[in-house]
């Protein structure tokens, strides 16, 4: 009942709020959604679509955000857009409050790929348009996976990532921030290829990612792209799909090299460094456990600055000798002030 009178309520200021809903884009599930011409309300239950609207200079699109947005972005994240400590939360990446987020007068929301064909049935029947971002591309069967099985890796989250910034751009009315930010994102790609290219495979360093709980990533995760474009091997791409739970028994087996953290995870640099199950890894052994920096946003999804910054602070600090002239600070400098209109404050 509750339900229906929300619908009611929300059908009555729709001639108001979409006026001009001339425009009709796809999503990255292939639906077509029909959004206004203008749009400046805008609520975002995805932390990486929140991060891209941030960067594309929108933040004060945003009237709703995904209630749990500094533990997936990391605490650190409100100081690049403080406006969104008082933005209402009327949801997460799997549910949504009906009655608050109508209460936000949306003219968009947008959502995972991965949200439930529920969550997204039901925001359609409060009449929002509701747009789903998946940043990467692949078989329609693979498109709402969080999990998913790809084909061409690389050619999936390159492709993804481009149509995912542009889809963005073009709905906030930002093509041309859009095209500024793909650009940044694929600016290193060549040079690191060059500078890596003479180390066989048998020689690249083995790496793993440490996240809460025995979580990692293994293969259809961007985290492992990134690995493979700055010269290291992940350890887990072999047997572990997507972002699983593993057993220290494996990871013992692995005995990788080295052991990536990401920023948001600060507590688990001190686990491996103090729990006893951990000090027969090589990686620990030869203080190779190393708390990526904010831009390395290695979240199983691309980002632009993880492209642009993340791939070639791992190759610098995986191959120090062949970047010495590359200063991560300065290159991470540039960024922020250009994206975020900030300086970086981060160690590297």
């Amino acid at each position: 009942m509750m339900l229906k009178i929300i619908s009611l309520l929300f059908c009555l200021v729709l001639p108001s709020l979409y006026a001009h809903a001339d425009r009709e884009i796809t999503d990255q599930l292939g639906r077509k959604v029909i959004i206004p011409d203008r749009v400046d309300r805008i609520v975002v239950l995805q932390h990486q679509t929140l991060n891209l609207l941030v960067q594309l200079g929108a933040t004060d699109k945003i009237v709703g955000v995904l209630n749990n947005w500094r533990e997936q972005l990391g605490a650190d994240y409100e100081r690049l857009a403080p406006s969104l400590a008082t933005v209402p939360a009327p949801g997460d990446l799997t549910h949504v409050d009906p009655e608050a987020l109508v209460a936000l007068h949306p003219q968009v929301v947008f959502v995972a790929n991965y949200a439930p064909r529920s969550m997204i049935e039901r925001l359609q029947h409060l009449g929002i348009p509701t747009i789903a971002i998946s940043l990467r591309s692949g078989k329609a069967e693979q498109l709402a996976k969080l999990n998913p099985t790809l084909e061409d890796e690389n050619k999936a989250y390159d492709e993804g990532l481009k149509a995912g910034i542009r889809l963005i751009g073009t709905v906030v009315n930002r093509p041309q921030q859009a095209e500024e930010l793909i650009t940044a994102a694929f600016s290193q790609r060549e040079l690191i290829q060059a500078r890596l290219r003479d180390i066989p495979d048998s020689q690249r360093v083995r790496v793993y990612i440490a996240n809460p709980e025995l979580t990692t990533y293994g293969s259809g995760k961007y985290t492992g792209l990134m690995m493979a474009h700055a010269g290291a091997v992940n350890v887990a791409a072999a047997t572990v799909l997507g972002y699983k739970q593993v057993s220290m028994e494996q990871v013992v087996a692995w005995n990788p090299q080295v052991i990536l953290i990401q920023n948001r995870y600060p507590q688990v640099v001190n686990e491996i460094k103090t729990q006893p199950v951990w000090q027969v890894i090589d990686a620990v052994q030869h203080q190779r456990v190393w708390l990526m920096p904010e831009y390395a946003k290695a979240w199983g999804y691309p980002m632009p600055e993880a492209m642009g910054l993340g791939e070639l602070w791992l190759a610098k600090k995986l191959y120090p000798a062949k970047f010495q002239d590359i200063d991560m600070q300065q290159q991470a400098d540039r960024w922020y002030m250009r994206f975020y209109h900030t300086h970086y404050r981060g160690d590297n």
